[in-house]
């Protein structure tokens, strides 16, 4: 059982303690839009972040900081390393350097569910829900420090019976909640996809933990649900909570972030509040390319054609040359 938990790793317990109800929202109204600028309360810094594959650098962050209770997106076009950061920060990847703290303790060479039992959670881009476990079953392997999983105790229910039926309590909150009761004995494998995003979600608040980590929440979600989602997200922050989500939906990145953070080749390139990140160049850059504003109507063919016939002839020129 502690294997299959550590595999999900979507629950842990928090380190210091439950998160306030409705809390107020930091201002970061004051902050810089700059790459890796220090915020008044960061739950995370990193420094000399990098991972490479091959000739690769996908992550070459110098510095990162994400700020306490409030929803930080991470943006960026496909392979620009949002999800290589993740699995970094979370432990499911070891960088080839850097440093990087949640609460001022390091993480380096921290296993992912020694992370997890720390308070800071993640869900994943395909959702590792158990899909042969019903749905309450699947919140219950949530809860830590479970005694029933112990081998020298599991012999004993009156041991643990009274924790178990306090877990299944939570659990039941839980998912009604999210909607999910109504499929509490259902297989979690007949969910459907924005149910077991919901699913995920649910499973990892089991023991109140104070930073979550969403890669992608609305990949594969059907419209119904999409508003479901967006408004549990935004419950995370009332009450407290710390959150940081991957997206590449736009509207939703307007719609629910405090802050954004975007990536382009393993660099952070710009941050800053939602409106001043959209309209930033370097972020446009990093999306459309740095000639995207160019006008069509006032490209020259025949210049285009004389550039590619010289570049064409210098390579003919410079063949003949190897041969001689």
């Amino acid at each position: 059982m502690d294997a299959e938990r550590e595999d999900t790793t979507t629950a842990g317990t928090a380190g210091t303690g439950t998160p306030s109800a409705f809390a107020a929202r930091p201002d970061l109204s004051g902050v810089p839009a700059e790459p890796g600028v220090a915020k008044p309360d960061a739950i995370i810094v990193g420094d000399s972040i990098t991972r490479q594959f091959g000739g690769l650098k996908a992550v070459d962050v110098d510095h990162i900081e994400i700020q306490r209770g409030v929803i930080t997106a991470l943006i960026g076009p496909n392979g620009a390393g949002k999800t290589t950061l993740f699995n970094l920060l979370t432990g499911f990847d070891v960088p080839a350097t850097g440093a990087w703290s949640f609460n001022g303790s390091s993480l380096a060479r921290v296993a992912p569910y020694k992370v997890a039992r720390l308070g800071m959670v993640r869900t994943f881009q395909l959702t590792k829900v158990l899909a042969k476990l019903t749905v309450i079953e699947n919140m219950r392997l949530g809860a830590t420090g479970q005694r029933g999983e112990k081998f020298w105790l599991a012999a004993f229910p009156f041991l643990w019976r009274q924790q178990e039926h306090e877990n299944t309590e939570r659990a039941d909150d839980l998912l009604t909640r999210f909607k999910l009761d109504e499929k509490r004995e259902d297989f979690a494998g007949s969910l459907s996809g924005g149910q077991r995003k919901l699913l995920e979600m649910a499973r990892a608040l089991m023991v109140d933990p104070e930073l979550i980590m969403l890669d992608e929440p609305m990949a594969g979600v059907n419209p119904a649900l999409k508003q479901s989602l967006l408004g549990h997200v935004k419950s995370l922050r009332d009450e407290g909570r710390t959150v940081l989500f991957v997206e590449h939906d736009m509207d939703m990145v307007r719609d629910i972030s405090d802050w954004v953070i975007v990536m382009a080749q393993g660099k952070i390139v710009a941050e800053g509040t939602p409106e001043a990140v959209m309209t930033n160049p370097a972020v446009i850059d990093a999306y459309l390319g740095a000639h995207h504003d160019t006008d069509l109507t006032e490209i020259d063919e025949k210049e285009i054609e004389a550039e590619a016939m010289a570049e064409i002839q210098s390579e003919i020129e410079s063949d003949q040359k190897d041969h001689r």
